[in-house]
């Protein structure tokens, strides 16, 4: 069964056409900002547009604006295609491409925004150690408890510790070929990982 795998959740906009553990293509590119403009193209580019009797899209955390873009294509091709769509966690897929070279402890920690950062720990196995938590970079550090650090949000750790085990990296479409079934079968609904900057009026 092909499965359509759209991630924007990050400064990466990347998708990828997966058969079991098979990557069938992909396109994966560093934008930054303006996934809106490249995913549907990137997508497109695929073999066969990208067809797919599944699709799994990064519900997050990260930014705000990614994970909207993500979804929104996910759920409308979901609908055109009448396939179902399911979410999978950013940090789950940082770990899952880690633990495959490295099978040692560790914890993924993704840019937050205001000087925050997104932290998760997970055992060799994939299991989470905690919730994702939303954590300003001493915190974090403190709960990092010696365990490698990896993810877009290190250069906040390493600014404060540059002895700490620590590697740069962003999710991946392709490497959801290697999240459990239970990793990749979350509620197509957004996880910010924080509360929202806006606040209704009181």
């Amino acid at each position: 069964m092909n499965v359509l795998v759209i991630d924007t959740a990050t400064a990466a906009c990347s998708v990828a056409l997966i058969a079991g553990d098979a990557v069938l293509a992909e396109r994966h590119d560093v934008v930054g900002r303006g996934h809106a403009e490249r995913l549907v193209p990137m997508i497109a580019d695929l073999p066969d547009g990208g067809r797919a009797a599944h699709i799994l899209v990064d519900v997050g955390p990260g930014s705000f604006t990614g994970i909207r873009v993500g979804l929104a294509a996910a759920r409308a091709l979901g609908l055109a295609w009448g396939v179902p769509v399911t979410g999978y966690s950013s940090l789950a897929l940082v770990a899952a491409a880690a633990l495959a070279e490295a099978d040692a402890p560790l914890a993924v920690v993704l840019e937050g925004g205001h000087g925050e950062v997104f932290m998760q720990s997970f055992t060799p196995d994939l299991q989470p150690l905690d919730a994702p938590a939303s954590l300003s970079p001493a915190a974090a550090l403190a709960a990092l408890a010696g365990r490698r650090a990896i993810g877009n949000g290190v250069r906040w750790l390493t600014a404060l510790d540059p002895a700490i085990d620590a590697q740069e990296a962003l999710p991946h479409a392709a490497d959801a070929r290697l999240l459990r079934d239970a990793l990749r079968s979350l509620p197509p609904r957004p996880f910010y990982g924080r509360a929202p900057d806006a606040k209704l009026p009181g």
